[in-house]
């Protein structure tokens, strides 16, 4: 079940609402529970056991980790590296299985006849999740949660469920039993889900049917310019679209009185590829740097230790994403420039002036613009071409579109709006002006109002509806 959907708006979310609000607080968490279950049973039953089978034995190993704190270190290190392992197996089995036959089969020449393994939606986020919670306990930095239908609902809280932002147990397990929801934060609530759903349905959906138009194409049948368009138009989308359902997330957690940290800070004013990862999908760097990066030793031990660290964390990070070379390659590119900036001494703010800043803002976009091609491609080739294209080193042999046909009033103005949302312009101006001024805190409300109506009427019109980050 999509966010943006006439189902979920309509119908799961009001019926929701009325139980939730209706019935004594101590049925709150049974409620969010039975919703959250049958959010994801919507869309993928048949995966609902890997699910619980999963809530069942983070339950029992995060008891046992708890237990082995008190016992000697090695036991207790046993216990939760067989967590671990459970935990990465199954999301190994089901996003990598694929991928790993494929490549053995393509290096021996070996065609294996067997049945493709379905990826579940959401296994990437949800592990990720589970990992902390043990990774926590052992830590000491939080206990076991005796309550197995509480640690469910941690795992399986449908706002975040799907495509995070990916929320660690510390975060939120105080919020499990201890949570009000105010007025104010209700109507917080609204308004940020109808700014994620204008993000989505406005500009990542308009911006993503150009993109696949033009990616759909050999990159030797269209000019630069096209291919600028489309680079450009999914940078736009997987940004619009994923903060968008980020905006919702958080949204949503607030109607139910979960305070879900930001996980997107205008990542495109970055500066450097580094500063971009500090601003970008904030909860999986965060996870990567706590949970992996640190362990890993971070930059404590030597220059070159921290270089091998961050490349293996990138990699990481890339493999994450995906069970293709395009992404392997794509946490690679990003590595590569994150070293470079640190060898350098780029990501130092203090040492830069205002010429250079704008010469690393420029580096920085076409540095992830460039990425973003990587990550969009179907394959390593077709993302070589269509870099060819970007820099003119392509014959293109046979045109069949000119940028016209790409871009008429709607899209234009949806690019437009990406370009200048994408930057912190609108919210500080909203914020210097709205603040304390009765008529245009109104005025603002208004415009939301309006957008959900126009949101609305795209979602009842239009067949094209993706979340990029569903297959991850």
């Amino acid at each position: 079940m999509l966010f943006s959907s006439m189902t979920f708006i309509y119908v799961f979310m009001p019926i929701l609402c009325v139980i939730y609000f209706v019935l004594p607080k101590k049925f709150n968490n049974t409620v969010l529970l039975i919703a959250s279950l049958t959010f994801y049973a919507w869309g993928e039953p048949r995966f609902l056991l890997v699910m619980l089978f999963t809530i069942l034995i983070n339950y029992v190993v995060g008891i046992l980790v708890e237990n082995c704190n008190n016992c000697t270190s090695l036991q207790s290190k046993l216990v939760l590296t067989v967590g671990i392992l459970l935990n990465l197996s199954i999301l190994g089995y089901f996003k990598y299985f694929n991928f790993i036959v494929e490549n053995i089969g393509y290096v021996f020449k070996v065609n294996f006849d067997l049945v493709k393994v379905v990826l579940p939606l959401g296994i990437s986020f949800y592990t990720f999740q589970s990992l902390s919670y043990l990774v926590d306990i052992y830590r000491g930095e939080a206990k076991a949660q005796k309550n197995i239908f509480k640690l469910a609902l941690f795992i399986t809280l449908f706002p975040q469920l799907i495509a995070g932002p990916i929320v660690k147990y510390q975060e939120i397990c105080d919020q499990l039993d201890n949570r009000k929801v105010y007025f104010d934060d209700l109507i917080y609530g609204v308004k940020r889900f109808i700014i994620g759903l204008s993000k989505k349905m406005l500009i990542a959906n308009t911006c993503g049917e150009i993109a696949d138009k033009i990616f759909i194409q050999n990159p030797e049948n269209f000019s630069t310019s096209v291919a600028w368009l489309g680079a450009i138009s999914y940078t736009l989308q997987i940004y619009f679209d994923f903060s968008g359902y980020s905006d919702m997330a958080i949204g949503l957690g607030h109607i139910f009185g979960f305070k879900f940290k930001e996980n997107f800070n205008y990542p495109y004013i970055s500066k450097t590829i580094t500063e971009f990862w500090r601003r970008w999908h904030i909860s999986l760097s965060t996870w990567f740097k706590q949970y992996l990066y640190i362990p890993l030793g971070g930059n404590r031990i030597s220059l070159k230790r921290t270089y091998v660290n961050l490349f293996i964390v990138f990699l990481a990070t890339g493999v994450w994403h995906g069970a293709s070379w395009n992404f392997v390659f794509w946490g690679l590119w990003n590595a590569f420039f994150i070293i470079i900036e640190r060898y350098f001494c780029l990501n130092k703010e203090s040492k830069r002036s205002v010429y250079k800043n704008v010469i690393l803002h420029i580096y920085c976009i076409l540095a992830f613009i460039f990425g973003w091609v990587l990550f969009r491609a179907d394959d390593l080739t077709y993302a070589v071409l269509y870099m060819q294209n970007m820099l003119g080193l392509l014959d293109v042999k046979n045109e069949f579109y000119t940028l016209l046909y790409y871009v008429d009033t709607i899209p234009l103005v949806a690019i437009i709006a990406g370009i200048i949302l994408s930057t912190p312009v609108c919210s500080r101006m909203i914020e210097r002006t709205a603040s304390g001024k009765a008529i245009l805190l109104y005025g603002y409300d208004f415009i939301l109002l309006v957008l959900f109506f126009v949101c609305t009427a795209f979602i009842a019109s239009s067949t094209y509806n993706p979340f990029i980050y569903f297959r991850f």
